[in-house]
């Protein structure tokens, strides 16, 4: 009995459920030649966004390319299929795309009951407001009677009914179906605020006629755990998509570099030359070469690099890295360890 046979009656016998995933998503790249890469449609300043070439660039695009040089040895070998918040989902169920990586927030819900797998966080997030300085409000809690703009189909419009209520406010939510309808809206005045992830706000601001008349209040009101997204059932695909990930955040935290990358192949210290490939065999267990991680690292650099290239205080976003430090300097992330 061959091993798919024995799978579906192992599912009739447990009365478990045979996805479409559980043939081998990486085979399925190998054999195409790329990784078919979800992205956000509406464009997302230093997350994701296209140059009048089509040219994709951003924190989420370079993990994208990261996967395709950690496969391919090339980071050129990705496609990008532009998605809305309301098609995101069902495009990785379907097959559409073989990973999502679309500022994402992970939920149980998602992660239960959509047959989809959240394989890390590479952005911790939280949801805030931006409101016109004019206004003269310096505080979310002043917002109750005030009209906001809101994208459907996403945690943000969920979050934002449950602050109102948690706080006793009178909530007129303007609702839109994207993230750039919500965000012009707001600009041509038709809203007194708008509402997204904080990430976000500093993205969609740049947007504005005049944004330094806009500001981003102090309140943070939910946890919005951003990352990569994988269907349920190819575990060899979960783990190779999780495991850069890592290896990008490992790689900042041992000082290896898109520019030295090559050079600390001969260090001596092990834990690098196990993350390089030079010490043990553990590209083999995500169907990889042993060179799998250094590609990656190659191709975009470090998480502190793509973080700082793409988002970080030397960019028009000018974000911090906050929480998204390593655990060594007070932040959360942290990579698994390669041994």
């Amino acid at each position: 009995m061959n091993k798919t046979v024995c799978t579906i009656a192992a599912a009739a016998l447990f009365g478990l459920g045979v996805t479409a995933a559980s043939a081998a998503t990486l085979d399925d790249v190998k054999s195409k030649g790329f990784v078919q890469c979800g992205a956000n449609a509406s464009g997302l300043a230093g997350f994701a966004t296209t140059n009048d070439q089509g040219e994709w660039s951003g924190f989420d695009v370079d993990y994208c390319r990261a996967y395709a040089a950690a496969i391919f040895g090339d980071p050129s070998k990705v496609k990008f299929t532009p998605l809305t918040a309301k098609e995101r989902f069902t495009a990785l169920q379907s097959g559409a795309v073989d990973v999502l990586v679309r500022n994402t927030t992970w939920t149980m819900s998602r992660d239960t009951q959509l047959g989809l797998n959240f394989t890390g966080v590479n952005y911790y997030d939280g949801q805030g407001f931006m409101v016109r300085k004019s206004l003269g409000i310096t505080s979310a809690l002043e917002l109750s009677g005030a009209s906001v703009c809101v994208q459907t189909g996403t945690t943000t419009e969920l979050n934002l009914a449950d602050y109102f209520r948690a706080n006793d406010m009178d909530l007129n939510a303007v609702v839109f179906e994207s993230a750039n309808e919500a965000i012009q809206a707001y600009d041509d005045g038709r809203c007194d605020a708008f509402t997204t992830d904080a990430s976000g706000l500093y993205a969609e601001r740049l947007k504005l006629k005049d944004a330094d008349q806009h500001m981003i209040l102090p309140e943070v009101i939910s946890k919005e755990p951003l990352g990569p997204v994988v269907r349920q059932g190819d575990d060899q695909w979960f783990n190779l998509i999780k495991w850069v990930g890592f290896a990008l955040v490992n790689a900042e935290e041992l000082g290896v570099t898109k520019g030295n990358v090559d050079d600390m192949k001969s260090s001596d210290n092990p834990e690098i030359k196990r993350l390089l490939g030079a010490e043990g065999s553990y590209g083999e267990g995500i169907g990889l070469d042993n060179d799998w991680a250094a590609n990656a690292i190659g191709a975009v650099g470090n998480y502190g690099e793509i973080f700082n290239r793409n988002i970080g205080p030397d960019t028009p976003l000018a974000i911090e890295r906050g929480i998204n430090a390593l655990w060594t300097n007070g932040g959360l992330q942290y990579g698994m360890p390669v041994r």
